[in-house]
Parts: C-alpha cells; structure tokens; sequence
C-alpha cells in the first residue's frame, strides 16, 4: 500500500460507469480496494470485465462477494423476464433491481469502515439513469446523509 495510505472503496461492477469511476478514485492518489457483487445477474460478462479492470487499474484487493439477488426476484436483469424492444415509457424499467444500488453502497460503506476507507465511490449517471430511483442525485446525496449519521467515522468526525 502507498506510503500516503489514502484509501477507498470502489463499487465496481464491470460496466463503464463504475470502470471510469475507478480510474478516477486512482487518478486522484487513492490505493482502491474493489467490491463487485455478483448477484446471479444474467450478464456474467460483467464480472469477467471487473476482474479485467480491476487488475489494468492495479487495485490493492479485489473482492467478489455474492450476492444472490434472483431469490428476491422483480428484475429482468436476475429473473427470467422479457426485456421489451421498443416504446418509451414512464415507469420504472424490468431491468430495474428493487433498491439494487441501496444494498450495494450499504456493503461498500460497511467495507470501507472495516478496511479505515474514509471514501467510496459508485459510478451511477444521474444523465442517463432510465428510470431506475437509485441512480438519481437525490438517492446519492440521501445516502451521503446516512454514512454519516450510520458510520463510527461520521459519528466521531
């Protein structure tokens, strides 16, 4: 680990967002620990990619924790639900994993406590979120909210 000990936790699971996100956490002089859950999502391709970025990155610990998300059900990304081809709509998407990245950041912070990480990052693009309520800035501010009142750093300061 660098001499400067500054770590964090990065949610990586293999996607773009969380790819760039990392080298972000690495650009800005962190030694990143990695967490990608695998949670019998249909694309495994994913963590084959994370496994890939983890190791270009040069983090200091990868961890794959599953995570069995399809016994809850509700998401075409875990279950074996159709994914319409075509039409716009409104309503939450079939690829939406009920509260997904709440479940995700809860573990990353709880890693990052156990390991003196004082930072996470979660590649999430508030641009781009198709509907999915965990991926908006007000999800990600209400969670900030909560490391801090939820966590031993953000009790003591």
């Amino acid at each position: 680990m660098a001499q400067h000990d500054k770590k964090s936790v990065v949610l990586l699971s293999g996607g773009l967002d969380s790819m760039v996100s990392a080298a972000m956490a690495k650009e800005q002089g962190y030694d990143i620990i990695a967490l990608t859950i695998d949670y019998n999502q249909r694309h495994k391709i994913e963590l084959q990619s994370a496994q890939q970025i983890a190791v270009k990155i040069g983090v200091v610990e990868h961890i794959v924790l599953p995570l069995d998300l399809s016994r809850f059900g509700g998401s075409a990304l875990t279950d074996d639900i159709a994914v319409p081809k075509s039409g716009v709509s409104n309503d939450i998407p079939v690829t939406y994993v009920p509260a997904r990245n709440l479940i995700f950041l809860s573990l990353t912070l709880g890693l990052a406590e156990a390991r003196g990480a004082r930072d996470i990052f979660i590649g999430v693009n508030a641009l781009d979120y198709s509907g999915y309520p965990d991926c908006r800035p007000e999800f990600i501010e209400g969670f900030e909210r909560l490391a801090d009142i939820a966590t031993k750093a953000g009790d003591q300061g």
